[in-house]
C-alpha cells in the first residue's frame, strides 16, 4: 500500500492518520508529496489531493465546501477522517495483536472515547478550532516540535537533506503517535476486562471493605457508580509486595473522599505510623489521607478497620 501525504511542515492530523494507516496496512509505503500525479497513484491521500471518499482511500478536509464534522459540531481534519473510517478496526486489532479479543460493538465504543478524548483535539488544533488543542503540551504540539526548525534546515545544506530530514522526524512523530495510539487501546480494554473482576472481588466489614488482588485494577469508577456501602479499597501491590489502603473518591478526577484517613495518619512513615496505628510494618500515609500502604494483610486490615472506626 502506498499512503501519501503533503510534502513540508507537518502536523498531528497527518501524522496521526499515516500512524493508523500503517497499523492497518503494515509495511506500507509512505510519500509526502505535493504532486497530482503521484498523489492520484496511491492508495491513500491524507490532508492532500482535495477529495474526501473514503472508499477510495481519499482523506482530505481542505477542500471547498468540506462540511464534515461530529455531532457535536467539531470539524474533521484528516486524523478524525481517517479514524472515523478505521478507528474501531484498528481497536480490534490492537486489542487482538495483545491476546484480547473484543466485540464490534466493544471495539466501537472504545474508538469513540479515543475520538472524544484524544482525536477530537488534533483536528481542533489544525482547523484552528483551538491553538496547540489541548494545551501547550499537548499531542498536537509535542507532534508539531518534531519539525525541523530554521537551524535544522540550515544545518542540512541543501533541500534534499532537509526533505530527508524531515522524513526522518515525520516517521519518529508516528512512531509516538502509534505507541500512544495503542496505550490508549489497551488501557481501555484493561479496564473493560477489570469489571468483572472488581465486581467480584471479596467485601468486607458489612461491605464497608473491598479487597482487590491486584492494586492495577482500575476500579475507581466501578466502586463510585456500583458500590455506595465500600468506604475503603484494600488492594495488594504486586510489584511492590505490599498492600495500598484506599480512600474512594466521591467524584471522577477529585480526592475528596467518601471518608478519609485517620487524620493524625497524615505524612507519618515508617515508624511514626507504626507509633500512631500499632501496626509494626505500616509504611507510610500521604498527606492528603487518600492513601496509605503497610507491608502484611494483617497489619493492613487492622488499619483499614481504624479508619473505619476513626
Amino acid at each position: 500500500m502506498i499512503i501519501a501525504t503533503h510534502s513540508g511542515k507537518f502536523h498531528a492530523d497527518d501524522v496521526w492518520a499515516a500512524a493508523v494507516l500503517n497499523l492497518m496496512f503494515p509495511g506500507s509505503e509512505l510519500l509526502r508529496t505535493r504532486d497530482p500525479a503521484v498523489i492520484a497513484r496511491a492508495d491513500f491521500a491524507i490532508d492532500v489531493g482535495g477529495v474526501w471518499d473514503p472508499e477510495k482511500g481519499r482523506f482530505d478536509h481542505h477542500q471547498k465546501g468540506f462540511q464534515g464534522a461530529r455531532a457535536s459540531g467539531v470539524v474533521y481534519a484528516s486524523a478524525g477522517l481517517v479514524w472515523k473510517e478505521y478507528g474501531p478496526r484498528c481497536v480490534s486489532l490492537v486489542a487482538e495483536q495483545a491476546g484480547h479479543a473484543l466485540s464490534q460493538t466493544q471495539a466501537t465504543e472504545i474508538a469513540h472515547a479515543i475520538d472524544a478524548d484524544l482525536v477530537q483535539y488534533l483536528d481542533m488544533s489544525d482547523t484552528g478550532a483551538a491553538k496547540n488543542a489541548p494545551g501547550s503540551y499537548g499531542l498536537s504540539a509535542i507532534i508539531s516540535g518534531f519539525n525541523p526548525g530554521w537551524l535544522d534546515e540550515q544545518a542540512a545544506g541543501s533541500a534534499e537533506a532537509a526533505d530527508a530530514m524531515r522524513m526522518s522526524r515525520f516517521r519518529r512523530a508516528m512512531d509516538i503517535a502509534t505507541d500512544i495510539l495503542r496505550n490508549g487501546v489497551l488501557y481501555r480494554v484493561g479496564a473493560l476486562l477489570a469489571v468483572q473482576q472488581v465486581r467480584q472481588s471479596q467485601r468486607m466489614d458489612d461491605g464497608r471493605l473491598l479487597f482487590l488482588e491486584n492494586s492495577a485494577l482500575p476500579w475507581a469508577s466501578i466502586v463510585r457508580n456500583e458500590m455506595p456501602q465500600v468506604l475503603f479499597v484494600i488492594s495488594h501491590s504486586m510489584a511492590e509486595q505490599r498492600y495500598m489502603l484506599h480512600t474512594v473518591p466521591s467524584a471522577p478526577e477529585s480526592f475528596d473522599a467518601r471518608k478519609d484517613l485517620p487524620r493524625h495518619w497524615a505524612g507519618l512513615q515508617g515508624e511514626e505510623l507504626a507509633t500512631a496505628t500499632g501496626v509494626p510494618d505500616a509504611v507510610f500515609c500521604h498527606n492528603n489521607l487518600f492513601i496509605a500502604a503497610c507491608k502484611s494483610w494483617d497489619g493492613v486490615l487492622t488499619m483499614a478497620r481504624q479508619a473505619l472506626d476513626a
